[in-house]
């Protein structure tokens, strides 16, 4: 049945459409805001897998064809490999819905999103976020929804649902909330270094906001939803779980205490692999039975301890931080590095300095990007005691590098002030709870070890949180086992005197302002100290950038003198460069700049390029070739690209009957610029010189 539903929302009609196209899909939906489009269509598969977590893929698609575009890559086409925004925006859709799934489902589900217009105005993530939550709702798969979800953004002061993309640059706070009808669910985003409070302040403006795209979800389903396939969890054997948990609870709870992750992580193996082999054979093929109730043991008393015992399995306090060391200055060669480490989390943060050449270029529904600023997290299987093949960067390696980039972009000076592209690489070598905040720290420092004048060092840190109803337990600092066996995950970074970047994900189907507002306060006090230690391995920024980066000199020339700096065909600036060993840029409002790897060679540079566009000054004397001979006097080029005229009776200090007689073409003579028109047509001398020579 064809059903077409619109409300309001942020100024705009926003509506979802569903029964006209994709009908084969489990559900599938039209979203539309303005003039931007979003199909998404869901497919849960009648099969279910033998697997032990849920199987649940997102895809999202941005088309060229939606802003009329034809993609620039050799193939024209869009190629396999998804842009870094496909990549950011399916996780933003994926985390949200997953913990909304019956908690044993193991049927193959994907999701597919795909940008079918883009209006320029309107970014396509929000409509993707709710079109997936109406699919899921009006489909037979089982699913704790709807939620929904907003942009929330900051422009002078005041609070905006779903501004618009060319708003973005004017805005302070630039976050995605998506929620429930009671709770929020998942937090993202930013801001230009703003307080708790308001942060806080705009996630529920933005919780508040988005009710009726929530009812209208509920509408939709009532309308058009199908029964939902029957779906009951397996059962757990009481009697297994009876022979399980009396041999393996005192065993795990005291494997739990042992601080080291590795060690902790070994003893556990060892439990586990003990009670299979005492359960004897005719348990053999029940091992994955095992395995989940062995693991429901293990969350069990890993909760019990924070709630009951109250203190951490690494015998820390709620709000304690794990002890730091941070050094700089460890790479002899890069541009600036550091290495921080926060108990079993190790991070070093590389810099490396180029020149506006360096910048990378993006090719997105808005057209091509330059981005001045890089950052780069990589997660290699040693840093977690593994063993796998090394690939590209994974969704999460690609996700982790944007909420880190997030968090810095904002401390960086404008490109007016430090004029260089910059590059910061994360190379995880330890991990135990949060790697991309100990991203956050090394890069700070790595920055300042690079003598990069950031407007204010910044560092991030990871809270957690354990709750069973009203008995809550906030944790800063979050381990790894912690994050897996707790509720929430939610990374706060920021500088001494506000946010500029947050993520919270939640496993459970809800989170209140209370308790937001609570874990908000103790991340801003752990984060300060974070940097408070960062600090005193470095306390600002260096006085000088390595001897080892580029130098960037900005010259601003004539726009007219443009072409002939270039030259024909190029062929000028390519013999500067080839010539000083730089490298040139030109823009068309005549601004140069030069990229060198030392002083000597940028100064070769600015002098020939002031040899060629120097203006002539009246009164100077120049030495210049003659380059045309006429009956009345001779054409003299004083500098390339600017020639004039010495008159025959400004030839000589006397009488002259014939130009040829004093010059011809190639000769160099000096002549003194005797006038400048209106016109730019200069008049020269070498009589005047003469005189003066006596």
């Amino acid at each position: 049945m064809k059903t077409l539903l619109k409300t309001e929302i942020g100024g705009k009609t926003l509506s979802i459409e569903t029964g006209k196209i994709a009908k084969q899909a489990s559900g599938s939906v039209v979203v539309q805001y303005g003039d931007t489009i979003v199909l998404v269509a869901v497919v849960s598969s009648q099969e279910e897998r033998t697997i032990d977590f849920l199987p649940l893929t997102v895809e999202y698609q941005e088309k060229g064809y939606a802003a009329g575009r034809i993609p620039g890559n050799y193939f024209r086409r869009e190629i396999g490999r998804p842009s870094e925004k496909e990549t950011l925006t399916a996780r933003l859709i994926d985390r949200p819905i997953r913990p909304l799934f019956p908690k044993e489902y193991r049927f193959e589900t994907q999701v597919i999103a795909t940008v079918l217009s883009m209006d320029q105005e309107n970014d396509p993530d929000i409509l993707a976020m709710i079109g997936t939550s109406a699919a899921i709702e009006i489909s037979d798969i089982p699913f704790a929804g709807p939620i929904a979800c907003v942009r929330v953004g900051r422009i002078d002061g005041q609070l905006k649902i779903n501004p618009t993309v060319d708003q973005y640059e004017n805005m302070d706070i630039n976050i995605i909330v998506a929620g429930s009808k009671t709770g929020v669910v998942m937090v993202e985003g930013g801001g230009n270094i703003v307080s708790e409070s308001d942060m806080l302040e705009a996630i529920f403006f933005g919780h508040q906001a988005m009710q009726p795209l929530l009812d209208m979800q509920v509408k939709l389903k009532e309308i058009n939803g199908v029964p939902k396939r029957p779906f009951t969890p397996p059962q757990k054997d009481d009697e297994l779980v009876e022979k399980v948990e009396p041999q393996a609870s005192p065993r795990i709870y005291q494997a739990l205490m042992i601080p080291e992750k590795i060690k902790r992580s070994v003893a556990l193996r060892v439990i586990k692999s003990d009670i299979i082999e005492q359960l004897g054979g005719d348990y053999v093929d029940r091992k994955s039975e095992v395995n989940n109730i062995f693991n429901d043991i293990l969350k069990k008393i890993s909760r019990d301890i924070i709630l009951k015992d109250r203190h951490r399995i690494d015998k820390r306090k709620f709000d304690e931080i794990r002890p730091i060391t941070c050094e700089v200055g460890i790479l002899p060669r890069v541009h600036g590095s550091a290495l921080f480490t926060r108990g079993e989390t190790q991070v070093i943060g590389v810099l490396t300095l180029g020149s506006g050449r360096d910048e990378q270029r993006v090719e997105t529904l808005l057209g091509e990007e330059q981005r001045p600023f890089m950052l780069h997290y990589n997660f290699p299987p040693y840093s977690v005691g593994e063993v796998r093949r090394i690939g590209g960067p994974s969704r999460r390696d690609i996700g982790h590098g944007g909420l880190s980039t997030r968090a810095m972009e904002k401390t960086l000076p404008a490109k007016e002030e430090f004029d260089y592209t910059i590059r910061l690489v994360s190379e995880v070598l330890e991990s135990n709870g949060s790697s991309s905040m100990g991203t956050v720290c090394s890069g700070t420092l790595a920055l300042m070890d690079g003598g990069v004048p950031i407007k204010a060092p910044g560092s991030g840190i990871a809270m957690g949180l354990v709750k069973e109803g009203d008995d809550v337990a906030i944790l800063s600092d979050i381990l790894g086992d912690e994050d897996h066996t707790g509720d929430m995950d939610f990374k706060v970074a920021g500088t001494k005197d506000g946010i500029t970047a947050l993520q919270m994900d939640i496993k459970i189907h809800e989170l209140s302002r209370d308790i937001m507002g609570k874990a908000l306060e103790q991340a801003r006090v752990g984060r300060l100290h974070i940097l408070d230690r960062m600090l005193e391995a470095l306390k600002e920024p260096r006085d000088q950038i390595s001897p080892y980066a580029p130098i960037i000199i900005t010259l601003n020339i004539n726009p007219d003198k443009i072409r002939e700096v270039i030259g024909p065909g190029g062929k000028i600036i390519r013999a500067i460069q080839t010539e000083t060993d730089t490298k040139l840029e030109i823009d068309d409002q005549g601004v140069v700049k030069i990229a060198a790897f030392s002083k000597e060679e940028a100064d070769a540079a600015v002098k020939m390029i002031d040899e060629i566009v120097m203006e002539p000054e009246v009164g100077e004397i120049y030495e210049g070739t003659v380059v045309k001979i006429m009956d009345f006097g001779a054409f003299v080029q004083i500098m390339p690209g600017t020639d004039g005229l010495v008159h025959i009776s400004q030839l000589a200090n006397r009488r002259v009957n014939k130009v040829s007689d004093i010059v011809k073409e190639g000769d160099r003579i000096k002549v003194k610029v005797l006038e400048i028109n209106r016109d730019g047509k200069i008049r020269l001398s070498h009589k005047a010189v003469l005189e003066e020579e006596k």
